[in-house]
């Protein structure tokens, strides 16, 4: 059994298409087909079930998994092991992060990022979906929301609270609440279909139902609307941090309660053979945070 032929059949897991896997591993779909059919004869079972239509794992392939995985670490790990540690991190990074925070701080970040490591790509999913770190084959993934699976590696990277926000123009015309019961009195902003704000009242998190003047799944959309005049918005700090720092939006604090206190993660999928990039890029991404959080108005608390 050939590495490069368990990295091939992962790629296809992955995928779900042969296609797919070909323009990752930059070689033509016809090798692929081939060098799957090669390990499902030296394994002695089929690994996927084929159709005009679709490509899915057949019980054996789905079993394969977690023995391929463990199979290409240790090749890492062993490479790592033996191989002088690299100044530059090269190779792909597979990544997703929310898209607020994407455009705000890592998107800004990259150019600099990929200057002082030419070598090194990034194969970024921006999304407000919790997307599969292992199902999708990624190395890192960036999230506000508290880790809810245990099998993954968390570290937590800064301070994220929610805040309420909206801009100059709104509060000039509205005012702006200063209870939670004075919510009700304005225009509020949802994301998603979320129509409760999380609350901290008393030291207990409570959730506040609001009625929603403007709905939208987009964290931009959201802000936008926010800059707009359209009503009043919770967002995450690092979601609204340049436009409370240029003043185009103003936090309101409450009198009778605080905001839920959340932070950026960083999600791995093991601590074991973990690629020199996402250290190298997570470094990155704490040193623009501190900076950030120098430079700016409103530093995350």
């Amino acid at each position: 059994m050939l590495l490069s032929d368990v990295r091939t059949f992962l790629a296809v897991a992955s995928a779900r298409s042969l296609s797919s896997a070909a323009r990752q591993l930059n070689v033509a779909p016809m090798q692929v087909s081939r060098r799957i059919a090669v390990l499902e004869e030296d394994l002695g079972v089929r690994l996927f079930h084929r159709s005009t239509r679709a490509l899915t794992l057949t019980a054996e392939g789905e079993a394969f998994v977690p023995y391929a995985k463990a199979m290409t670490d240790a090749e890492l790990g062993i490479r790592s092991e033996l191989s002088p540690s690299p100044k530059h991190a090269s190779g792909v990074l597979r990544m997703t992060a929310p898209t607020g925070f994407g455009q705000s701080v890592v998107m800004p970040m990259l150019p600099r990022l990929l200057e002082a490591n030419p070598e090194l790509r990034i194969d970024l999913d921006l999304s407000d979906r919790l997307v599969d770190v292992v199902g999708q084959g990624l190395e890192l993934a960036l999230r506000i929301a508290p880790l809810e699976d245990s099998e993954l590696v968390a570290r937590q990277i800064a301070p994220n609270p929610r805040l309420i926000c909206a801009s100059p123009a709104y509060i000039a015309k509205r005012g702006r609440p200063a209870t939670v019961e004075e919510i009700d009195q304005h225009q509020c902003i949802s994301l998603g279909a979320v129509r409760r704000w999380p609350l901290v009242v008393d030291g207990v998190l409570t959730r506040k139902s609001i009625e929603a003047y403007v709905t939208t799944t987009s964290v931009d959309a959201a802000r936008t609307a926010a800059l707009q005049g359209l009503g009043i918005v919770m967002l995450s700090y690092w979601d609204v941090f340049r436009q409370l720092a240029d003043g185009s939006l103003v936090q309101i604090p409450l009198k009778d309660a605080e905001m839920e206190k959340l932070s950026v993660w960083a999600v791995i999928p093991s601590r074991r053979y973990v690629p020199h990039r996402v250290h190298v890029f997570l470094e990155a991404l704490e040193a623009e945070l501190t900076q950030l959080a120098k430079t700016h108005i409103g530093v995350a608390r």
